[in-house]
């Protein structure tokens, strides 16, 4: 192969596949046809199968905002001479969206696509409209226009997902095709809505995406799974002994994709420009300001965390799939250190909730199979092995994840942000706003080393 870019190689690890695995897994065209029902797509997963089509006239005003904001809007925070040049387009785009009328979402409810279309669009507006605004001194709660907070709100509890950016707009919906005629792949889309303008932002999104398509051959081995009618006959146990091999395959090239993260992504561009756009109302933990949405009644009950890579429902149904006791549920060895008793055990759950109610729904039927793929491994000594193997990588996947995490977060946390960009600073130079956290609002380093301890744990070789 030759490598030309790191997408070169995003591209190949997410479409390299064992066609001979693929194309004897029992029943799986027949689960995957039901899986539609789940808003998953046979060839592309929790990815539409075409790009979101752009919504009707009637809603053209929000289309045209979104367009224009990548063009005047920097973050409020960017104090650099040319976005202080742009803070007076800045503002009268802001005011321009305080003026629109509420406008009716009545019309998209009976398409699922314009409905999704409708919350990319809104949500990333209100992204725009709260993170471009500059800091006066006084932290008081962000006002959210009606104009965007009512019909946001309306189209969301239509989805079933969180009102604010969200992994789906950020990652599954914001995409075109370069080539209409071609299928979707890593070369052939394109990022649409960059809030940052930049080339890390756009890699980040296609290591996302890349990870996503990869995840696909995972899905039509865990429905394959579901379509064992007895597991206990001889061709069922050697056909589950040769997924769950395929699947710790799939699960080391998931880690090479997370790999091209350091060649793709710079640390700093991500940590200062990037990831600031992504944050929620509750993202700098439970003592911020926060937001406020004009015209919902207790808008502070709402799940307004942001958009984070948590929220990835590709990563949730392995976990599922494996039986990874986040909630420490279950007696497991090595027993839970005092860090993980204290990290954030609802955290998976709560994520869920910013996905769209199909893929949650698909979630809950993988968790309520009547036999867990663990549990048949545990009865099973030809299938241990095999099962652990695939536990192994995804911990293994973990293990890169926090170093990654690291480098890109939790080393920047305390660091001097370069000049013009951040918060005003302390006197020394240095942020001081506590432990580093995800763009949920999340500890992320408790939170990461207990998710790949829960992981550990679950292997059969010191539970058995």
């Amino acid at each position: 192969m030759f490598v030309n870019s790191p997408i070169d190689i995003l591209n190949w690890l997410s479409r390299v596949t064992d066609a001979t695995t693929v194309s004897n897994l029992c029943g799986v065209k027949t689960r995957l046809s039901e899986a539609i029902n789940f808003d998953v797509d046979p060839e592309t997963g929790f990815f539409p199968p075409r790009p979101l089509a752009r919504l009707p006239i009637q809603y053209e005003v929000w289309e045209r905002a979104l367009e224009d904001a990548r063009g005047v809007l920097t973050l409020g925070e960017d104090r650099r001479e040319e976005s202080l040049a742009k803070r007076p387009k800045g503002e009268s785009w802001r005011s321009n969206v305080r003026s629109w009328p509420v406008i009716s979402t009545a019309a998209l409810h009976d398409d699922l696509r314009l409905l999704q279309r409708a919350h990319y669009v809104l949500a990333s507006i209100m992204h725009f409209y709260v993170h471009s605004i500059p800091p006066d001194g006084v932290e008081l709660p962000t006002l959210i226009p009606k104009s965007i907070s009512i019909p946001l709100v309306d189209v969301s509890e239509t989805l079933g997902m969180a009102p604010v950016l969200t992994f789906a707009d950020t990652v599954l919906w914001n995409w075109e095709l370069i080539n209409p005629e071609l299928p979707l792949e890593i070369t052939n889309m394109r990022y649409v809505n960059i809030f940052s303008g930049t080339k890390t932002e756009e890699n980040f999104y296609l290591t996302s995406a890349a990870v996503e398509l990869k995840g696909v051959e995972m899905l039509k081995i865990f429905e394959a799974f579901l379509s064992l009618p007895d597991i206990s006959d001889a061709y069922s146990i050697v056909t589950l002994s040769k997924d769950l091999s395929r699947l710790a395959n799939i699960i080391d090239d998931l880690t090479a994709i997370f790999q091209t993260i350091r060649d793709a992504v710079d640390p700093e561009v991500f940590y200062w420009s990037c990831r600031p756009w992504w944050s929620g109302s509750t993202s700098k933990g439970p003592s911020s300001a926060g937001w406020i949405f004009e015209g919902i009644p207790d808008s502070s009950k709402l799940d307004l965390g942001g958009a984070s890579a948590g929220q990835s429902s590709v990563m949730h149904a392995l976990d599922i799939f494996l039986d990874i006791d986040h909630k420490l549920q279950e007696k497991r060895h090595p027993a839970p250190s005092a860090a993980n008793q204290t990290s954030d055990r609802g955290f998976m759950e709560r994520m869920r909730r910013y996905m769209p109610a199909p893929h949650q729904e698909y979630l809950r039927r993988l968790a309520s199979a009547p036999r867990s793929v663990r549990s048949v491994a545990k009865d099973t000594p030809a299938i241990r092995g095999p099962f652990d193997a695939a536990v192994m990588a995804l911990k293994k996947l973990r293990d890169l994840h926090i170093r990654i995490v690291c480098l890109y977060v939790v080393t920047k946390t305390d660091s001097v942000p370069p000049p013009g960009l951040g918060p005003v600073t302390s006197p020394s130079g240095v942020q001081k706003d506590g432990p580093a956290r995800g763009t949920g609002g999340s500890h992320v380093s408790t939170l990461l080393k207990a998710g790949r301890d829960a992981t550990l744990r679950t292997m059969l070789k010191d539970n058995c």
